[in-house]
């Protein structure tokens, strides 16, 4: 008999490793801001489930161990009623399944809740019918001891959304080089097709010497190596690049600072085949090598 439990315990243990991951929990109250959370983990690459039920997070979190999934973030609040008191011995189970676990409670003065839910035009899900005020301080009330759980109580009175992602990365001990990784898409396009419509940034290559000119190089790209030999073998090019290249690695960190997840540079000729694609490249290639990720697409060559 001790044989069989000391086997159905080296199954649970491989089932469940030690240390798979980390669980974060946001919760509090109505209007603080944890949907913004929610958006700002999945941009910190958690896998989010909003409103998930207490009862369901034992199940949940099991399945997650036995996957590869190792970030996840729940938003769990008021909105599960009754279920809702579920959510202490919930929360207890965690460590069973070897996550660690953090509770993030989002709170706000009344005066900004009732100016948000104000400029929404969403009820509050305590007063659906009666006063907000009445629904806020009801909320708050019923809130109280999952309060006390918390491992970090956040104000979101007067914190600006890039402000709140900061505050999250300290919350949840991610590692500044995990939340930084702004995604970069440098598009070589074709002034003659138009501008890309998702375009943050616009740079104009066409006063580079023109490859389209060249006979042999005409129906190539710059992808190829003549055309790529023949762009950068320019002084302007090279003196371009130099400018170009620091300039965006001067700005990037900027957009990141304010909170931006996706950032599209686009670089364009006039046909979109050749000069711009060899900047694209190069550009992309160096922010590659700066840490950041960063891809070329090639708007105007059809695969």
């Amino acid at each position: 008999m001790e044989e069989i439990n000391e086997k159905e315990a080296r199954q649970e243990k491989q089932a469940f490793p030690e240390n798979p991951g980390s669980i974060l929990v946001i919760t509090g109250l109505s209007g603080a801001g944890k949907s913004l959370c929610l958006k700002c983990l999945e941009d910190m690459d958690y896998f989010c489930v909003d409103n998930l039920l207490p009862a369901l997070i034992p199940k949940f979190v099991q399945l997650c161990a036995s996957s590869d999934m190792n970030r996840i973030a729940f938003v769990i609040d008021i909105r599960g009623r009754k279920f809702f008191k579920e959510l202490q011995s919930a929360l207890m189970e965690i460590p069973e399944c070897g996550f660690s676990c953090q509770i993030l409670f989002l709170e706000a003065s009344d005066e900004i809740l009732v100016r948000r839910f104000s400029e929404s035009r969403r009820r509050h899900p305590l007063a659906p019918k009666g006063r907000l005020l009445d629904g806020i301080t009801y909320e708050r009330k019923l809130l109280e001891e999952i309060r006390g759980m918390a491992d970090e109580i956040i104000d979101t009175s007067n914190v600006a959304p890039n402000k709140l992602k900061l505050k999250l990365v300290s919350a949840a001990g991610v590692s500044a080089s995990t939340v930084n990784t702004l995604n970069i898409t440098v598009v070589a396009f074709g002034f003659k097709y138009g501008v890309p419509l998702d375009a943050d940034i616009v740079y104009d290559v066409r006063f580079l010497p023109n490859p389209y000119y060249i006979e042999d190089l005409r129906h190539l790209t710059g992808n190829n190596a003549p055309v790529k030999e023949y762009v950068l073998k320019f002084e302007e090019t090279k003196e371009f690049l130099g400018k170009f290249l620091e300039f965006n690695k001067y700005l990037i960190p900027k957009y990141i600072r304010e909170g931006k997840s996706n950032l599209t540079i686009a670089v364009g000729c006039t046909g979109g085949k050749h000069r711009s694609v060899v900047i694209a490249n190069e550009l992309a290639k160096s922010l590659e090598e700066a840490g950041y990720r960063a891809y070329a697409e090639y708007r105007e060559i059809k695969y």
